[in-house]
């Protein structure tokens, strides 16, 4: 009898896995999926892998983007993680299927632990995981994200089990679960499931001061807070070294309270800058693509049909060659953020169940589901609602420290189908009349229904259908007329398909409380509409396509002949590369030491330093930076000759007050004869004779270390082309420790005294190894604290 119960559970993970390898069918020919941010990372990480590969230890450090950046938030492996082997366990399907067979899996426990029945919780798992935004941050490369969000539901279940008066189960759920989610990188998904959790707090606090039941309350909350707490210990290698980097990255504070043309600055310098943060806010019309896939033209580029249009007006311009080619990636997307993958569509039949929830589910955790999505979905509406906005990046902690603020529309992917799944739920069994039922199945098409032909309206009404970058289409004003009306076209048929099939899900409700449809039957034809709904979606937008053979994978760029004839020179120098963004690309730094790159935490100084000098075409700044070559295009690169070297005394270093006036004094600054460095930091000789015949030079370098040989008759003052990053790097002379300072803004110098000497810089960051030893606590506690809890759950102490 217990294996015929167990039996659908040991189904439902079948058909999960099933499913993962199906949706993405070609891994089982060995394909990999190309992703265009996994190229980037390669790029960027590069040196970090090989120096792994090779010396079978961490770096930590990488120089092959932005001139040096310690590479923490990029690839980096750290002591005492031991449930990374319990994830990469968990994750043994060929990528990308092992992340949705994770969705899946992750997202039925949770329906089990609120006791949802099998049938309901497959169909709700497959819903979530199939979720449009869930599969479209797959394709986009966000792997860190979507493996953040395949604990989400895990840690909500822990939390639940304990306020389920489900102690030890809770615990170690919800401490395995923030461990691994920790785990995956993507600290913005878990501050985001924070709010929902508190959220969830809040409902229980009110039900438990109703109730009485307060000490209960704050017993659970006290679990919860030390579980979270074991959770994030355990990663206090990884989390400290964050931290320590955070307040040097572009997220943390800066010194400076001038703009680039040297006026006082409005904005506040903690944290990101507002437009940076709200670039990607969701548009308050938008929300409808929730519901109606293409509400606003899909992303940014979409393919349209032969009978679009688009494509005859295309034709008639151009031909059919044209037509066939232009109409693959037209500009169809009219809502206001940069870019858009998709439209986040969580699907409409799970949307009219989410409403019917609304009628049927128990009043608390209606509460909690309903008011964490309108949270989710108000805040992902960001500059589009300033007050709300301006509000959490003024007084809420931390806030101010991720940028696309659309993204916390997790929430409602969590929220939505969950709340979907337990309306369905009640809805099969025998709490409510039949009567009572029929009616909630009327307001909840009503609610939805209406929804689509109000939002429909709505769109005709304030807006014009044209896009951010329809200014590419106005030399051909008919062409965009075309294009303006088969958006109007996508609207329609997407408005009118999401009615068609809420009525066939109501319909199958509907013949079942008239006895007429099994309820088997009921759940097989609405399993088979969410999963047609959303599939049908997703496949436009990452299918067969997107998957390449693996070599591609594995070697993502190709040199071009200017890369070849520049890695001839096996010196040590950087490229930057003109063909481009040079601060938006990593292809440069999977070739060569790139003076830009892209990440999304780079180094505060390095970033101004662009801002406030590279802007301004100073050559000084690119000759300090050791730039040796100017990649133009493809085929064309210039030597640059100017280039300072990787090392060059200076005969006069300016003492400045301010970080005002360091970077100012960039400007006309000769970096071969003079430094520029700050009185409060520095309080040694600021001239130094002039030696014809001192020279230093690079001896050997590699990413923790680099050795150099000085020799002068008398004592100099030293500038490396290196980045200076006080929290890790000490320098050497003779293998005797000595101070070295920040110069020019970005780079190291030191007092080199007269004499043949060794000079040494090794990177020592002392923070992994403090973090590695206080994981080791944290680890003991999470074996401690369920042998406690099992010996109070004995005793029958915490009832």
């Amino acid at each position: 009898m217990k294996i015929n119960k167990l039996l659908p559970y040991v189904g439902a993970v079948v058909l999960f896995l099933v499913a993962s390898l199906l949706y993405f069918n070609p891994v089982l020919s060995g394909k990999q999926i190309k992703q265009s941010d996994i190229d980037q990372f390669k790029g960027i990480s590069k040196d970090l892998v090989e120096f792994r590969t090779q010396n079978n230890e961490e770096a930590y450090w990488l120089g092959n983007a932005f001139s040096g950046m310690p590479g923490y938030l990029v690839s980096a492996n750290y002591e005492n993680d031991f449930l990374k082997e319990i994830d990469r366990a968990l994750r043994f399907l060929p990528r990308p299927a092992d992340y949705l067979f994770l969705y899946f899996l992750g997202f039925f426990f949770l329906l089990i632990t609120l006791k949802v029945n099998w049938k309901p919780a497959i169909l709700g798992s497959l819903a979530f995981g199939f979720s449009t935004y869930l599969i479209i941050i797959i394709g986009a490369g966000h792997n860190a994200k979507a493996h953040a969000i395949i604990y989400m539901p895990v840690i909500t279940a822990g939390v639940l089990q304990i306020f389920q008066k489900r102690y030890l189960v809770g615990f170690l759920v919800s401490a395995l679960g923030m461990a691994m989610e920790i785990g995956a990188g993507h600290i913005q998904m878990t501050y985001y499931l924070g709010f929902c959790l508190i959220i969830l707090g809040i409902v229980e606090l009110v039900e438990a001061i109703k109730q009485k039941k307060l000490n209960d309350f704050i017993k659970q909350v006290a679990l919860i807070a030390l579980a979270f707490s074991i959770g994030v210990g355990v990663n206090a290698s990884r989390l400290m070294a964050t931290k320590e980097y955070a307040e040097h990255s572009i997220r943390g504070k800066s010194e400076l309270t001038i703009d680039i043309d040297g006026k006082p600055k409005r904005d506040k310098i903690v944290g990101l800058d507002y437009d940076y943060i709200t670039q990607y806010s969701y548009g308050k019309l938008e929300t409808m693509n929730l519901l109606v896939p293409r509400f606003m033209g899909g992303g940014t580029t979409d393919k349209v049909s032969h009978s679009s249009n688009f494509y005859r007006e295309i034709e008639k311009i151009a031909g059919k060659k044209a037509a066939k080619e232009y109409s693959k990636e037209v500009l169809t997307y009219w809502g206001d953020q940069p870019i858009v993958e998709a439209p986040a569509y969580i699907g409409v039949v799970i949307i009219f169940l989410f409403f019917l929830g609304v009628f049927l589910v128990d009043r608390k955790l209606k509460y909690w589901l309903v008011s964490a999505t309108i949270f989710s979905i108000v805040l992902s509406w960001g500059k589009n609602f300033a007050f709300v906005t301006n509000f959490f990046i003024d007084y809420i902690p931390l806030y101010d420290k991720f940028r696309a603020v659309s993204s916390i529309q997790v929430i409602a992917e969590l929220c939505i189908p969950l709340l979907a799944v337990l309306g369905l739920n009640e809805f099969f069994k025998n709490n409510k009349t039949k009567e009572e039922k029929l009616e909630y199945v009327k307001k909840a098409l009503m609610i939805t229904g209406g929804l689509i032909i109000v939002g429909f309206f709505l769109a005709h009404m304030t807006s014009s259908f044209e896009g951010i970058r329809d200014d590419q289409y106005q030399q051909y004003p008919a062409l965009l007329d075309a294009l303006i009306s088969d958006r109007k076209s996508m609207l329609l048929n997407d408005s009118i398909r999401s009615i068609i099939l809420i009525l066939i899900a109501v319909g199958a409700l509907y013949q079942f409380l008239k006895d007429k449809f099994k309820k088997t039957f009921v759940f097989g034809l609405l399993l088979s509409l969410v999963v047609f709904d959303l599939i049908s979606v997703n496949i436009n937008y990452v299918n067969t396509e997107n998957f390449v053979s693996s070599r591609l994978i594995n070697k993502p760029f190709s040199p071009s002949k200017a890369d070849v004839e520049i890695l001839k020179d096996k010196g040590e120098y950087r490229v930057v590369n003109f063909s481009g963004n040079f601060m938006n690309e990593n292809r440069t730094s999977y070739f060569h030491n790139s003076v830009g790159g892209y990440h999304a935490a780079k180094l505060k100084r390095y970033q101004e330093l662009i801002d406030y000098q590279v802007s301004k075409n100073n050559m000084e700044i690119f000759n300090m930076l050791n730039t040796k070559y100017f990649i133009l295009s493809g085929d064309k690169y210039e030597l640059n000759k100017e280039a300072n070297g990787n090392v060059w005394f200076v005969n006069k270093l300016r003492l400045v007050d301010s970080a005002n006036e360091e970077i100012m004094n960039l400007t006309n600054l000769k970096t071969k004869e003079e430094a520029v460095i700050r009185k409060d930091k520095y309080k040694g000789s600021s001239e130094f004779l002039v030696d014809s015949l001192a020279t230093i030079k690079l001896v050997t370098s590699n990413l923790n270390s680099l050795e150099y040989k000085s020799s002068s008759k008398e004592d100099q003052f030293a500038v490396f082309s290196e980045i200076y990053y006080g929290k890790g790097w000490n320098a050497y002379i003779d293998g005797e420790p000595v101070p070295h300072y920040q110069v020019n803004y970005v780079l190291r110098g030191m007092n080199i005294p007269a004499g043949d000497h060794k000079v040494e810089f090794k990177f020592e960051p002392t923070i992994v190894k403090q973090g590695a030893t206080l994981a080791m606590y944290f680890y003991l506690l999470f074996i401690l604290v369920p042998i406690g809890l099992y010996v109070l759950e004995k005793k029958k102490l915490l009832n």
